[in-house]
């Protein structure tokens, strides 16, 4: 009956903060499309092994809130940022933040206006992840830039370049499925376990 009055004015609300900037919209556009990709990979993954499938616990009906990020130190601009909504939005410390693209990090902190996030990039973040199309797993560990440092559990992993990696039941933290990045190199010969380097999908 409202032949999509609602859609558009949201759609317009969403894109209003880019627009005029191609580059954004389509760093923007790229994000989603990889994370589109990724979880498209991921449910073929879960429906070849039952499983696999069985042993995913049943996610929460979570709220979502957008927020606008308010700061980002220079001097921690891979480790924390400031958003513009806090408690009294329902905001609370470990919220699961995401962005076009995938995981950004969690709420470390929060006031009643703002909430300060602990982004993946930072080295003090360390993620159980799943490698989508072998289901190896490991520890994913922020390196302060774009880049993920990824620390197998076994001693000779089934990975590739270009894998796509999302988190895992063994994160405790962030639901399982959700888009991390893919991996860019592979160092498994270090010691004194395998290593990947995996570039992260949010921009």
């Amino acid at each position: 009956l409202t032949q999509g009055t609602g859609l558009m004015d949201l759609n317009r609300w969403l894109v209003w903060p880019f627009k005029g900037d191609g580059k954004v919209q389509q760093q923007l556009l790229d994000a989603q499309t990889q994370s589109l990709q990724q979880q498209i990979q991921e449910l073929e993954a879960q429906n070849k092994s039952l499983k696999a499938l069985l042993d995913l616990p049943a996610l929460p009906n979570r709220k979502k809130v957008a927020a606008p990020v308010l700061s980002r130190s220079a001097d921690n601009w891979w480790n924390l940022l400031t958003l513009g909504k806090g408690s009294t939005d329902g905001i609370k410390v470990d919220s699961v933040v995401v962005a076009p693209g995938g995981l950004v990090g969690r709420i470390m902190s929060v006031t009643p206006n703002t909430s300060r996030v602990l982004l993946v990039s930072d080295p003090n973040s360390q993620i159980g992840i799943t490698v989508t199309r072998s289901r190896q797993v490991g520890i994913l560990k922020g390196r302060s830039d774009r880049y993920g440092v990824l620390e197998f559990f076994e001693k000779t992993p089934d990975v590739k370049i270009n894998d796509a990696v999302v988190t895992s039941t063994l994160s405790s933290r962030f639901p399982p499925g959700m888009p991390m990045g893919r991996i860019s190199e592979l160092k498994l010969d270090k010691l004194p376990t395998p290593q990947a380097i995996v570039e992260f999908v949010a921009p």
